[in-house]
């Protein structure tokens, strides 16, 4: 039971962290916004007993994208006095509303005709690292050195391309 409300507390932390990454003008306030919806994520992951992805969610997003984010804004050092007038903000943030509304009715309805308990579907040590590893790396491993070799292929491209406009400037 408590488990619940522990996920239906996650889950308004991260609805209302990403309420405050559309509605706050500055764009640090937004980013903090956001760094609470990845941290209240990375705890409905943990719920779910899912180890690994609850680390990277932590480690990566909310730790190192995050501070890269919060690095730039900080860099461009954007006033309030530069931020363009948004008068849209609480059109989109209505429409957002209208068109999430129906599928929020529908889970809420689905979930409510889910059997109670534990339906012990979920193993022991699931989301482990190990489980992951063996999974990627044995059962997946021509699929992960196939994409592999496409993102080397892109980064290449990507500094190929940077010369060149770097040279004709």
């Amino acid at each position: 039971m408590i488990v619940t409300y522990m996920f239906f507390g996650f889950a308004l932390l991260s609805i209302l962290g990403a309420l405050g990454l559309i509605l706050f003008k500055h764009p640090m306030n937004g980013a903090m916004s956001f760094v609470v919806t990845l941290i209240s994520l990375a705890g409905m992951y943990a719920l779910l007993s899912a180890k690994l992805i609850f680390a990277i969610q932590l480690i990566v997003y909310a730790g190192a994208i995050m501070s890269l984010i919060l690095f730039i804004i900080m860099f461009l050092n954007i006033q309030a006095k530069d931020l363009p007038d948004e008068p849209g903000r609480w059109f989109y943030l209505g429409g957002g509303i209208v068109v999430i509304s129906p599928i929020a009715y529908l889970l809420l309805k689905m979930v409510k005709s889910l059997p109670a308990g534990d339906t012990g579907i979920i193993e022991q040590d699931f989301g482990g690292v190990k489980e992951v590893g063996q999974l990627l790396f044995r059962d997946w491993l021509l699929p992960f050195e196939i994409v592999s070799i496409l993102l080397l292929v892109a980064l290449v491209g990507a500094v190929v391309l940077a010369g060149k406009r770097g040279a004709n400037t």
